[in-house]
């Protein structure tokens, strides 16, 4: 958005200045306007929206009578909202707009001031398109969550590649002629290993599904993790119970309740 204003016009050897009073309009769009608007030919000739702007005629003196709309392009393609709300800042921090233009066999482009911000908007979707731009966000939260795991099948199933190798900690030489009968190790002596946090947090949510109800005990041997790792995931996920019937056991904390609950509902 762009209004013009006639001004002296002046350059220096490393800024162009000649829009420097320009008046231009700052706006902050959602993800899949600004998408939308990249992935449109700039050989194309047709708007990619347009700006409707509502007067009141009774309280024409007051800022607030104004109203600002943009309706996107009828050709968008996809499930995009096509109409949305411009909210107009009255305060904010003075900013200029400036351009960098790349050259040939120059390492730094030519750089201009484009003009001075005269408005900033926030945009968001129209009243009656909130629900479906909720789906959209809800859709694009799903495949952010998706993870793409490869398996891979060992061809030698001895556990060769998984033996110590010379020169660690603990390692008896299979030459030795001095072998000591090694005791098992329990499993609680053993080093667990973390796992991601979101991939536990996952498993967490699970294991509440199939029961409400967990001591620490039982989730250290569920999930095989480190306990000082379990009580961190827990503190944020779950409430302790110190007495009741369910006393010495966590529970979820009723915000994830509430979303598993409309997940499995899903």
């Amino acid at each position: 958005m762009e209004e013009e204003h006639h001004g002296s016009s002046s350059s220096t050897s490393n800024l162009e200045t000649g829009r420097a009073e320009r008046s231009v309009w700052l706006m902050k769009c959602p993800l899949v306007v600004a998408k939308s608007w990249q992935a449109h030919p700039s050989s194309d000739p047709h708007p990619v929206a347009k700006v409707v702007l509502s007067l009141d005629p009774l309280q024409s003196d007051s800022s607030s009578s104004l109203q600002f709309t943009m309706e996107m392009a009828a050709n968008e393609a996809g499930n995009i909202p096509k109409s949305y709300s411009l909210n107009m800042f009255k305060d904010f921090v003075p900013m200029s707009v400036f351009s960098e233009t790349n050259q040939a066999n120059v390492h730094v482009g030519k750089v201009a001031m484009e003009g001075k911000v005269e408005h900033k908007f926030d945009m968001k979707p129209h009243g009656e398109n909130i629900e479906d731009y909720g789906k959209l966000c809800r859709e694009r939260t799903k495949k952010s969550m998706i993870k793409n795991r490869c398996i891979q099948v060992i061809d030698n199933d001895r556990g060769v590649h998984m033996r110590p190798m010379p020169g660690m900690i603990g390692l008896i030489s299979s030459t030795s002629k001095d072998k000591k009968k090694v005791a098992p190790v329990k499993q609680s002596d053993m080093k667990r290993t973390r796992r991601d946090r979101g991939e536990l947090e996952d498993i967490m949510f699970k294991l509440f599904e199939r029961q409400p109800n967990w001591a620490l005990k039982q989730l250290v041997q569920e999930t095989d993790q480190p306990a000082q790792f379990l009580k961190e995931i827990l503190n944020e996920l779950c409430v302790y119970n110190k007495r009741g019937t369910n006393q010495g056991t966590y529970e979820l904390k009723p915000e994830y309740k509430k979303a598993a609950e409309d997940t499995n509902a899903e």
